[in-house]
């Protein structure tokens, strides 16, 4: 039984090759469709179930009595088990078949956020959470695989943006339908609602994906659009290992963008975990909070996009110049959420204004800086590793967030919370600014 569902996982093998031009390209033009859609959504329900608790929040501190610290541990746990665990999914989605991995990831989420909804122990709610986190690694690193399989460099950063921009819609969906879960039953509806539609989707990802082009029998993207990158190097006589430790583990600007990535991850997680707090100690009521938190996301999706539509449009591709004037443009953003969010001054017009703006900025740079920026320092072959080890760095930031944010706002008000917040905009400014330079030499 174990080694059935080994071979179910590993990556699928080449297809007899698919002759002639027409039939390659009608071939192509159907595989890519139905490998983005099938991928966007999935992602997008990962999201569903990760981001739940967000939502939720308020009235399980009404509910069961959970705090401030309690809520802060629990995204902390969840951070570090993911953190850990993209590492692993990281090294392991590059042997493994993008359908079979992304739909264990997504059926194991959606049973925990089920289970999540018949408990009131906060013990064990912290646990499930942690386990949550662990399965929740195993939804980014096959879709960046199939990112870099199925799209070439020259289009990449605006596919991997419009890819990226799933996350928001997955938040931006659950804001949608948490509000009507609160008025009309309880919180435990925001888990058990996008457990059960998960579960749904999972199953049907098993029937719309498959792997990498040549699992179809095709040849590969870049000989495809004739959009060969130039990068000077060799790597088809490396071992795997070889490859990682090259291409991944001591290339620097892995790890800078890993750097990068943990302080943009600080300030993302602060304005989404702690935005709903924050709104109603500003005086803004619990469910219209929740509904006004959406925008945050819906929004990252067009700063998402748009990012990566300038990026391909006017810098052949590259991430780097776009991510710097999107963190500038975050950095104001997060001063004017601060300053500007308060029913008791502003209208209700520019409250979701300037949450709109901090989603469009921060999912920009985030997509961009974190992820197509990424594509183009290291190799396909090495692009799950890359990514793994890059979310270590994501969801350090991310578990510094949740309980750091919790102390901060406690211990310096949310004045020291979000002057924080500023403060790591500038410094991923800072490490994304190292990879300008070698950016441009893998332009083709």
């Amino acid at each position: 039984m174990l080694k059935k569902f080994i071979r179910w996982m590993k990556t699928l093998p080449d297809a007899k090759p698919i002759t002639g031009q027409n039939q390659i390209a009608k071939q192509y033009k159907l595989w890519r469709i139905k490998t983005f859609v099938g991928m966007y959504v999935g992602y997008l329900c990962f999201y569903l179930t990760r981001k739940s608790l967000t939502f939720a929040a308020p009235s399980m501190m009404h509910d069961i009595g959970m705090t401030k610290n309690d809520y802060g541990i629990l995204g902390t746990t969840m951070y570090i088990t993911y953190g850990i665990g993209k590492f692993a999914s990281g090294i392991l989605a590059d042997k493994c078949n993008i359908r079979s991995f992304m739909a264990v990831g997504l059926l194991g989420t959606s049973i925990v956020a089920l289970c999540f909804s018949f408990i009131s122990s906060i013990p064990l709610l912290t646990f499930l959470w942690g386990v949550n986190g662990g399965v929740q690694s195993m939804g980014f690193p096959p879709t960046a695989k199939g990112t870099v399989y199925w799209f070439s460099p020259n289009e990449r950063s605006f596919f991997w943006t419009l890819f990226s921009s799933s996350k928001a819609g997955g938040i931006a969906l659950l804001g949608a339908i948490s509000p009507l879960c609160l008025l009309l039953g309880s919180w435990r509806a925001i888990f058990y609602v996008p457990g059960i539609l998960g579960i749904m989707v999972a199953i049907g990802m098993i029937f719309v994906l498959k792997d990498k082009p040549s699992s179809v029998g095709l040849p590969p993207i870049e000989v495809y659009r004739n959009d060969i990158t130039v990068s000077g190097e060799k790597h088809s006589e490396l071992s795997n290992w070889q490859v990682l430790k090259k291409y991944v583990f001591v290339n620097p600007f892995v790890w800078y963008i890993g750097l990068a990535s943990m302080f943009l991850y600080f300030t993302r997680w602060v304005a989404l975990d702690w935005g709903h707090i924050f709104m109603i100690e500003r005086g803004v009521p619990a469910a219209p909070a929740a509904g006004l938190l959406a925008f945050m996301p819906l929004f990252g999706v067009v700063g998402g996009v748009s990012g990566g539509w300038f990026a391909d449009k006017f810098f052949k591709g590259r991430a780097a110049p776009i991510t710097v004037i999107y963190l500038a443009c975050l950095t104001l953003s997060i001063w004017g959420m601060y300053h500007f969010i308060n029913l008791g001054t502003s209208s209700w017009f520019v409250i979701a204004t300037f949450l709109a703006l901090v989603g469009f900025f921060v999912e920009g740079a985030q997509s961009l800086g974190c992820g197509a920026l990424l594509a183009r320092v290291t190799l396909q072959e090495s692009i799950g590793a890359a990514i793994g080890l890059v979310g270590v760095f994501e969801y350090a930031g991310a578990a510094c967030s949740g309980m750091g944010g919790a102390v901060m706002s406690k211990n310096l008000g949310w004045s020291g919370l979000f002057i924080f917040c500023g403060i790591s905009c500038i410094v991923t400014m800072i490490f994304i600014a190292f990879t300008w330079k070698k950016e441009k030499t893998v332009i083709a």
